[in-house]
């Protein structure tokens, strides 16, 4: 297919905007225990205010810990996935965004810390906290959020579906996956461990329904998902069922495990995303071990979490630290 120059122009410098934010993704002005000093009771506040939603509404676990990444991976680390649009032109309001959830728990985190610290924490770092409680609430490993981001005035609803920079789809093969991540500033292996946060969540049948009944528009199923499972999804899974969930890790979706990986071992994942895993040697081999005695997966998993929250962040004077996280001062 012919590519005009302008569009190859216009390509080019999208490439280039992202490596600038690629090698802004070491984190400058990011530091364990930022508010040491001015709200030292910050992180208790919000580990407080997430157990008790957690106890009451565990499966909000997985939404919150993709809200981080649907963040990080547009405009950086700075809560521009928060921000509300009277017109619904910000990312909210993004196809890829809509079936998030938990917004209003971001706010109540928010309201808590206000109180005790008025305009000092940040809604981005909120965004990161409350990922790493989610995943702490359901028996997932713990690690030391960096803090210290300042959040951004700008969302927009075309940023999180470019075609380039956007969010990978849940049909992205394996080459498209490893672009969108080394775009970032993540390799491989965070692509690999990350995905690995499907062990908690749910997805719409609609995200993963042309594997079930019309693969390659022939009215087929995909031959690279195990046939069993393909019966057991059309039993919840309908055609153009809009608004049914299914379970990222069947019996397991509310617990932070590995077993997700051997699913997708298994030929079980559910999006074509997930069993694109299976296609390139890095991340196969990463499947394998994670499934075996010697797995670091947990540590892994804190360890891509960190480099994630790095991308693109605003410290020091840029942004600003919002009053209210759904709108900018």
């Amino acid at each position: 297919m012919a590519i005009s120059k302008n569009s190859f122009g216009v390509f080019l410098l999208q490439i280039m905007v992202l490596a600038l934010l690629s090698l802004h993704a070491e984190g400058q002005g990011l530091k364990v225990g930022f508010y040491e000093k001015s709200c030292p009771q910050a992180e208790k506040i919000v580990s407080t205010v997430m157990s008790d939603v957690m106890a009451v509404a565990p499966s909000l676990s997985g939404p919150l810990l993709r809200m981080h990444f649907h963040d990080c991976f547009i405009r950086g680390c700075d809560g521009s996935i928060l921000l509300d649009s009277p017109t619904r032109q910000s990312e909210k309001f993004s196809p890829p965004n809509l079936s998030l959830r938990g917004f209003n728990i971001i706010d109540k985190v928010k309201l808590a810390l206000e109180k005790a610290c008025p305009g000092v924490v940040s809604c981005a770092d909120i965004v990161a906290l409350v990922a790493r409680d989610v995943t702490v609430a359901t028996k997932g490993p713990y690690w030391e959020v960096e803090t210290g981001r300042r959040d951004g005035k700008v969302s927009l609803f075309a940023d999180p579906i470019n075609r380039v920079t956007g969010l990978p789809p849940p049909f992205a093969n394996i080459t498209l996956l490893k672009q969108s991540f080394a775009m970032r500033g993540l390799n491989t292996k965070d692509l690999v461990v990350l995905s690995g946060g499907h062990t908690i969540g749910m997805s719409h049948c609609s995200s993963f329904e042309n594997r079930l009944y019309n693969f390659t528009g022939k009215g087929d199923t995909d031959p690279s998902m195990d046939q069993n499972y393909i019966a057991r999804l059309k039993l919840k899974c309908k055609p153009r069922d809009q608004t049914t969930l299914a379970e990222l890790d069947p019996g397991s979706f509310k617990t932070f495990d590995d077993s997700y990986f051997r699913l997708v071992t298994k030929r079980r994942g559910l999006l074509e995303s997930d069993a694109a895993l299976l296609n390139d040697p890095e991340t196969r081999a990463y499947l394998i071990q994670s499934i075996s005695h010697g797995s670091t997966f947990f540590k892994d998993f804190g360890v891509s979490m960190v480099k994630m929250g790095r991308i693109g962040v605003l410290t020091g004077s840029q942004g600003e630290v919002r009053k209210v996280c759904t709108k900018t001062n």
